[in-house]
């Protein structure tokens, strides 16, 4: 089983930038669909970026134009690269695993779908 660790959280500016990012043990991340999750104080989680086992990557609305999910099989480690943040992007930001989806387009924003998390990384936006 996966286990993944998030980081890269912290306090920025609005219009700053920031990097988080999901690093796996246990298992290589190419084997599942990785996506990004947050939830915003007194919000329901929501769903962020994707990215399938062929590196296919799929954004919700509030992450387009903005976010960039990528992968690094080497470091097996995910990356969401997130610029021109807004004090509305302040949420705890979290990573899940999605598999077994070796080798297909597969990704997910349906919360049931994902039975690894990591732990989560708080992102603040405020001047």
């Amino acid at each position: 089983e996966v286990q993944l660790q998030a980081s890269g959280g912290g306090l920025v500016q609005p219009g700053g930038s920031l990097r988080l990012s999901c690093t796996a043990s246990g298992s290589r991340l190419e084997y599942y669909a990785i996506t990004w999750f947050r939830r915003a104080p007194g919000k329901e989680r929501e769903g962020v970026a994707c990215i399938g086992s062929v590196d296919n990557t799929v954004y919700t609305d509030s992450a387009k134009g903005r976010f960039s999910i990528s992968k690094d099989n080497a470091k097996n480690t995910v990356y969401l690269q997130m610029n021109s943040l807004q004090p509305e992007d302040t949420a705890m930001y979290y990573c899940a695993a999605d598999g077994f989806y070796y080798g297909t387009y597969h990704c997910s924003f349906n919360i049931p779908d994902y039975d690894n998390w990591g732990q989560g990384t708080q992102v603040t936006v405020s001047s």
